[in-house]
């Protein structure tokens, strides 16, 4: 990536071209409050959103208020996922009470509990995150069919640096084609941030708002206990800036040099960032850390330039791809040459075939497949370099193309702390359908899609080693899972906010 340019003055709101409205309400407009739906990112610093916001609110002269929806286990996320977002929530809420923005956590179907919301407050303007997942977009054309005709929707990229419509308007086809549009607008999107203001007004309704989070917690956490939490990622933004800027071992501060050189060995993961926990949960916005890296370009050039191409291009690539394809998780999304290539070949012979079950409990005939299964199931995090392996087997194993995809979307889902991204759908997609990727020689089964193996993992790092480590790993974690008390069981927690 070249090198940025440095921040412009500080702005005093949100440019307009981070604002897609979703709804126009009706004139005169309704002097009621603002409130923000927050979703995708969690956060209280640096969000874009959450300052059009207050920004709106005061100039209307009106209260605000934070709405959170609780959905019932979201694309299958368990208590390693719904454990580490409520536990940066009740967070969130403690830091939030001294700017005196209420909020207010709901639990439900967000198409029922935010229009009801708007209506019960006589909200004016809904302000949004923006999410290129299927199933938000559809909940949010229903809200705007449910709520009051004078309501205004207005939806914030405050995900991406640069806003997901704004970086291209249509599908691109690798990171070659999206880069220099990106690069392009750096300049005008990669600036500091405002400082959040107070509401002007406060919110009027000032009954006890006892939001009940060691009861959510422990709810979530017996209901998902399938997949237990993870110990090694502390939730919420103040560990999150610890992580890119600690003084012990920030990813900025003190693990930066090596990334370059080490990110693709899987034996070295802490020359990764770390950050993808928080990325995902917007725990930290990914514009914050472009702007923390920077200043840290002078010595390490090529450390800073690689971290920001994964960081800025390669995560906004995978947000165009589920924005612009409705079909991002399914064969109908690959190109054409990589669908034909595929079904071409989706009667091949395979030397193994193996069952859901057999591949979730990690029980093939390849030990460095068995171990990257392994690492995902207990540690919650697959090194990215074993993620193209780990899901190229996966292709070659199952009966054809759009089972493997199924099953890999399946486990990514269920055991990665980021799972139900777009980076996690693009990555699956990448390494099953060639998305972002070109045709490569022909073989059985692969096609013209990349292939990997054993042999060609062991040339580019030591794989016994990997192994070893999983397997040191796993054992250190069931070990201190067996020497933990067993939780109680909880009832479901009580929500009294009105």
């Amino acid at each position: 990536m070249a090198s940025l340019p440095s921040a412009s003055t500080k702005p005093t709101s949100v440019q307009l071209g981070r604002i897609h409205v979703l709804k126009e309400g009706s004139h005169p407009p309704q002097n009621g409050p603002v409130v923000y739906w927050m979703f995708r990112d969690q956060r209280l610093n640096d969000n874009w959103a959450l300052i059009h916001a207050v920004d709106q609110a005061n100039k209307a002269n009106v209260p605000v208020a934070i709405a959170f929806n609780l959905f019932d286990q979201f694309l299958g996320a368990k208590a390693r996922q719904l454990g580490f977002m409520l536990k940066g929530l009740r967070q969130l809420q403690k830091s939030i009470e001294h700017t005196q923005i209420p909020f207010f956590l709901f639990q439900g179907t967000a198409e029922e509990t935010i229009p009801k919301f708007l209506g019960e407050c006589k909200a004016s303007l809904l302000v949004t995150d923006f999410s290129p997942l299927r199933q938000i977009r559809k909940c949010k054309d229903e809200i705007c069919k449910r709520v009051s005709d004078s309501v205004t929707i207005h939806e914030v990229d405050a995900h991406n640096v640069v806003p997901v419509w704004l970086a291209s308007d249509k599908l691109e086809y690798s990171a070659k084609t999206i880069r220099g549009k990106i690069n392009k607008l750096i300049p005008e999107y990669l600036i500091d941030f405002p400082t959040l203001q107070p509401p002007n007004k406060k919110w009027d309704d000032a009954t006890d708002r006892f939001l009940d989070w060691d009861g959510f917690i422990a709810y979530v956490l017996r209901n998902g206990a399938e997949v237990p939490e993870i110990e090694w990622c502390e939730p919420g933004e103040t560990a999150a800036m610890e992580v890119l800027m600690g003084n012990k071992d920030g990813f900025l501060t003190k693990r930066l040099k090596s990334y370059s050189m080490d990110r693709n060995n899987p034996l070295k993961p802490r020359a990764l960032s770390c950050l993808s926990p928080y990325l995902h949960f917007g725990q930290i916005s990914a514009q914050r850390c472009a702007l923390e890296a920077r200043s840290f370009r002078k010595h390490n050039a090529q450390a800073v330039d690689t971290f920001l191409e994964e960081l800025i291009v390669r995560r906004e690539l995978a947000d165009n791809f589920c924005y612009y394809q409705p079909n991002y998780d399914a064969m109908q999304g690959a190109w054409e040459w990589a669908r034909k290539t595929l079904m071409d070949h989706a009667s091949d012979k395979r030397e193994h075939t193996y069952t859901m079950e057999q591949l979730e409990k990690a029980q093939t005939a390849d030990p460095l497949w068995n171990a990257s299964q392994l690492e995902m199931v207990h540690y919650g995090k697959m090194h990215g370099f074993m993620r193209m392996y780990w899901a190229k087997k996966i292709l070659e194993w199952t009966k054809g193309p759009k089972e493997a995809l199924e099953i890999c979307i399946y486990l990514n889902d269920k055991y990665e702390i980021d799972g139900r991204d777009p980076n996690g759908y693009v990555g699956c997609m990448w390494s099953i359908c060639g998305v972002h990727d070109q045709g490569w020689r022909e073989r059985p089964v692969f096609g013209k899609i990349r292939y990997m193996n054993y042999a060609g993992c062991k040339r580019k790092f030591n794989v016994d080693g990997y192994i070893a480590y999983v397997k040191r790993l796993v054992g250190e974690i069931k070990k201190r899972k067996a020497e933990s008390p067993v939780g109680q069981k909880t009832k479901q927690p009580r929500n009294e906010q009105h």
